[in-house]
């Protein structure tokens, strides 16, 4: 029979880095739903004598009732008790490799106390079990609509096409006024107020910001004009809108000439 394993798991935001007390490369897992399955699905296939991981505020929790519900013996640590541990070992580097053999090494040495059932973590009752699964799903939807939100090229394009039919009929500064994004005066008398856009098709302009927010991280000719219109010292929500118009003004004369996107043809 092989010889049991003691597992040290260090945990970040968006990874955990894996080691076992038998030596070699530190494996790196996702700290999400993907990564907890696999991490799961590769302890459960060995003997483990014990897992030990600090306490992270919080980004270890799910990963924790995880293993726990595997049935794998898991110990949530302070930090400074892997500090000590750490330096009393002459262990001075720190990577987060370098930390998960550590908590293998710390893991091993705790496994062999008698007092090691006051390191477990209490395996969690059929309602923490529930909400550690509801938590975890949680976390997979956020995710999923992150994806999905990011996904804003077909809506954008089925938005103007079903709601901004006067697409490539319209010159730019008629098509940005039936929009609502050209810069309306706010002046009276003597006073003169800061332009704004208002009015025009509210649901066009709602997709035109979507995609001009996204267009200004990814989009080379957007990102370029709103990056230059920052330097010269623009407000942000000034720069956006003035992307927005170019945005639309870009698309209104690929419309009108039946021309597809050619950044080298377009003026930043």
């Amino acid at each position: 029979m092989s010889e049991p394993l003691c597992v040290g798991i260090d945990v970040a935001k968006g990874h955990v880095d894996v080691a076992t007390d038998f030596g070699g490369q530190a494996q790196r897992y996702g700290n999400d739903v993907d990564g907890h399955t696999a991490l799961v699905a590769a302890l459960s296939a060995r003997l483990v004598a014990l897992i030990v991981m600090e306490a992270t505020g919080g980004y270890e929790a799910e990963l924790a009732c995880a293993l726990q519900a595997a049935g794998l013996p898991v110990a949530v640590i302070n930090p400074r008790q892997a500090r000590d541990f750490a330096k009393a070992m002459g262990r001075l580097a720190k990577t987060d490799r370098l930390d998960a053999m550590m908590l293998a090494e710390l893991a091993s040495v705790l496994r062999r106390r008698p007092d090691t059932a006051r390191f477990l973590r209490p395996l969690p009752d059929a309602d923490q079990q529930r909400l550690a699964a509801l938590v975890a799903r949680r976390r997979q939807l956020l995710s999923m609509l992150t994806a999905e939100r990011l996904r804003i090229g077909p809506t954008t394009a089925a938005t103007l096409i079903a709601q901004l039919p006067e697409l490539g009929r319209l010159n730019r500064r008629q098509i940005s006024a039936l929009v609502g994004v050209a810069p309306m005066n706010r002046d009276s008398g003597q006073m003169r107020g800061r332009r704004a856009i208002t009015g025009g098709r509210g649901q066009v302009r709602h997709t035109l910001y979507m995609a001009a927010l996204t267009a200004t991280r990814y989009n080379p000719v957007i990102q370029v004009f709103y990056q230059r219109l920052l330097a010269a010292g623009k407000l942000k929500k000034v720069a956006l809108g003035a992307c927005m118009r170019k945005l639309l003004t870009i698309v209104n004369a690929m419309v009108r000439d039946n021309e597809t996107f050619d950044p080298d043809h377009v003026r930043t």
